[in-house]
């Protein structure tokens, strides 16, 4: 027979483990750990950071809304900076300052609700897309059905006279 053996050190390194696994019993857990963690970070390099919660994004969106309308209040914006003065600017800012306070803390008390919003709205545009999509089938399916129309008129055919007129 020619049985091929593996190296002596690599027999240690083979027992290492087995005593590792038998001594652990998470070992396999900890494995699957590891790489789902090893995963993440090569996702995380190839596509950017994951998107945050719902209740994460809207709180984004309401503060660069809120920026954006510091940003047009400025002295230096076009569209208040020369018609209006400082009071226009100041009633913005202080409108941008109580929206901002009125909606956070409903973020921040709920943010379940807006991630089961969010995926209700989801649901709502599958069914939309699935109906359009069926009302485009039985369109398109009637369109080939019906034979086509001639509507030039043909002498004689149609249920009106002919009319001389001169």
């Amino acid at each position: 027979m020619s049985e091929q053996l593996p190296p002596s050190d690599a027999a240690g390194y083979e027992a290492d483990d087995e005593v590792r696994a038998a001594n652990d019993p998470d070992a396999w857990a900890g494995a699957c750990a590891e790489d789902l963690e090893a995963e993440k970070a090569r996702r995380r390099a190839r596509y950017g950071p994951p998107p945050g919660s719902a209740a994460e994004e809207l709180k984004k969106l309401v503060d660069a809304v809120a920026d954006k309308l510091d940003q047009l209040a400025g002295p230096d914006s076009p569209l208040f900076g020369g018609v209006a003065g400082p009071a226009a600017q100041q009633v913005v800012r202080q409108v941008v300052q109580q929206a901002k306070a009125a909606v956070e803390p409903v973020i921040e008390r709920n943010p379940d609700v807006f991630d089961h919003l969010a995926a209700a709205g989801n649901e709502l545009l599958a069914a939309y897309r699935s109906a359009v999509q069926a009302q485009e089938k039985r369109w398109t399916a009637r369109a080939f059905q019906e034979e086509p129309r001639d509507d030039r008129g043909d002498e004689g055919t149609g249920p009106g006279q002919r009319i001389d007129l001169d």
